[in-house]
């Protein structure tokens, strides 16, 4: 069966508009021009628009999802999974953002008793889900699931007070790597090392220089890690905290 772009639209909830905008960066191409110029669409069509709107879900770019779909391993069954333990993950993530609400709801009715870190365990773990999203493959590759988890469940038990600190400790970090980019000094370098010591400290459980020598070298061995100081501070972030590190 064909569909028209309207009739697209109207079962998949896309506006045209936003399909031609798929059309014209090559997300999603219809299966063929008619006669008249329209968009002509099929099953093929409707299951690619199907993933595009899974992935969306999930928060990915547009760029990430057509990169995803053009690989020449796209399988779309393994895709499906893939999505399906994903929502998972969210929609347990959302179930403790929902019951931590529940809680502090009935927590200022004087119903029950609510601790100060239980106010704020939610937030933590939304925190762990992004960066476990973003870096955990290579950091279970690198350090080990063990380690990781550690890691997460140390960071999970702060205290308020603790997580503020840890806040508190990347923001100067920011600041002091911002100043050591218009001019570096060995007095700042020796700041900034102690500062991203102490930001891992709150979360690892045991702390060595070489294993912290070794994160930085992913730090510059994968853009995504490199985009996380250089898009905060400047061009060049990175590279800078990466050469301080490995100069300890």
């Amino acid at each position: 069966m064909e569909y028209t772009i309207k009739q697209i639209a109207e079962l998949s909830g896309v506006s045209a508009r936003t399909l031609r905008y798929y059309d014209e960066i090559g997300l999603l191409l219809p299966k063929r021009l008619n006669s008249a110029g329209y968009r002509i669409y099929g099953k093929t069509q409707l299951d690619r628009l199907q993933q595009i709107l899974f992935y969306r879900t999930l928060d990915f770019s547009l760029t990430t999802i057509k990169q995803i779909l053009n690989a020449p391993d796209f399988d779309l069954t393994t895709a499906l999974e893939s999505q399906h333990q994903a929502l998972l993950k969210k929609r347990q993530q959302l179930d403790t953002l929902l019951a931590t609400v529940e809680k502090t709801l009935a927590y200022h009715k004087g119903e029950i008793s609510m601790t100060e870190q239980e106010k704020f365990r939610a937030f933590k773990q939304q925190e762990l889900t992004e960066n476990e999203k973003e870096y955990g493959a290579e950091l279970r590759e690198s350090y080990g699931s063990d380690v990781i988890e550690a890691a997460n469940q140390k960071r999970l038990a702060l205290s308020q007070s603790d997580y503020e600190a840890l806040q508190k400790t990347e923001m100067e970090l920011l600041a002091q790597l911002q100043k050591y980019l218009r001019e570096p000094t060995t007095e700042l370098a020796t700041r900034i090392f102690q500062l991203h010591r102490q930001w891992l400290q709150f979360s690892w459980p045991t702390y060595s220089l070489k294993a912290h020598q070794g994160l930085a070298q992913m730090y510059v061995a994968d853009p995504r890690f490199t985009a996380y100081y250089d898009e905060r501070v400047g061009q060049g972030a990175t590279a800078a905290l990466v050469k301080i590190i490995v100069a300890q």
